[in-house]
């Protein structure tokens, strides 16, 4: 990527990148005695927020949860590990991706991956309003395959958006009242 006058110089896919780490309690539990899936996208969110705070150099707001997925439960006991970095951005939005892994506290076994997100987070200025973020610069093959399939996420999300709103002013047209 090259430096457009008058743009934000771009930053490192690194220069934002964290990890936050979380030992489950009984406090986090489900009614399955499974550590609850709302506590774990507690834990995204957090760690998506901090990447778009760094990447962006100000405030950002979850704009919205493109997926989350569980992909094993996660017990009482574990170190939770939610990684995150900036895979996209646009004008002032930011596609952060997140993986979710845990490890028994008290072991050395590897840890395994339990959940992975993508969250858009929009960087905003003290009223609110959006305001420009840097683009983000892939530094390895793999961040470039996160930019690259980030934007298929992005085209996917506003089609996704163009199809409902023209169906709903189609059935508004129709005379319902949905």
């Amino acid at each position: 990527m090259t430096h457009i006058p008058g743009e934000l110089p771009g930053k490192p896919t690194a220069a934002s990148r964290t990890t936050l780490s979380h030992i489950m309690t009984a406090n986090d539990t489900n009614l399955l005695g499974t550590v609850h899936g709302g506590v774990i996208m507690k834990l995204v969110d957090d760690a998506a927020g901090a990447v778009a705070g760094r990447h962006s150099g100000g405030p950002a707001v979850t704009a919205s949860m493109d997926e989350m997925v569980f992909l094993a439960p996660v017990r009482v006991g574990d170190l939770v590990h939610v990684k995150a970095q900036c895979n996209w951005t646009g004008r002032s939005s930011m596609e952060i991706g997140v993986r979710v892994l845990a490890e028994r506290w008290n072991e050395s076994t590897p840890a395994t991956q339990v959940g992975t997100a993508y969250l858009v987070f929009a960087a905003v200025d003290a009223e609110g309003k959006p305001r420009p973020v840097a683009p983000v610069l892939p530094e390895t093959e793999q961040d470039e395959r996160r930019y690259q399939e980030a934007q298929i996420r992005r085209t996917h999300r506003l089609a996704r958006r163009q199809a409902i709103k023209a169906l709903r002013e189609e059935r508004a047209a129709q005379g319902f009242d949905d």
